[in-house]
């Protein structure tokens, strides 16, 4: 299962990139001797546009064999059956075992992906004083 970043995060990074490019372009082709700094408006959009097509394919997290895992390169991962405290603060999950902590920027998370998330850390059936999902 992937939960999938807000496209509102996804496409304003694809804004930003083509502005950067556009404006990159812009100022290479109107300077009439263009120096290494005036390709950094270039280098800084294909960055941003890199990024926008790493996370649009990959998402945010991914829920597999009983692992949650971040889609960052060398992104941390921590098995749920090892979760003994989830703690709720303002938009993140910090999920917690013996030697770890996993944290969740629910923010960057969309609306359905979310309740799926949620699903799942509902599903672990922590004692009540350990998590805010409690399973009904």
């Amino acid at each position: 299962m992937k939960i999938k970043y807000k496209n509102r995060r996804l496409y304003g990074n694809l804004f930003i990139g083509l502005t950067w490019i556009a404006l990159g372009i812009y100022t290479i082709l109107e300077t009439e001797n263009p120096r290494l700094l005036d390709y950094s408006n270039l280098f800084f959009g294909i960055v941003f546009c890199l990024t926008f097509m790493f996370e649009y394919t990959n998402q945010y997290l991914s829920i597999e064999n009983n692992i949650i895992k971040k889609n960052y390169p060398f992104g941390k991962s921590i098995e749920l059956r090892r979760i003994i405290e989830i703690k709720k603060y303002g938009g993140v999950y910090t999920l917690k075992t013996i030697n770890k902590q996993f944290k969740i920027n629910t923010t960057y998370i969309q609306e359905d992906s979310l309740k799926s998330l949620n699903t799942v850390l509902t599903k672990l059936n922590l004692p009540e004083n350990k998590t805010p999902f409690v399973a009904k």
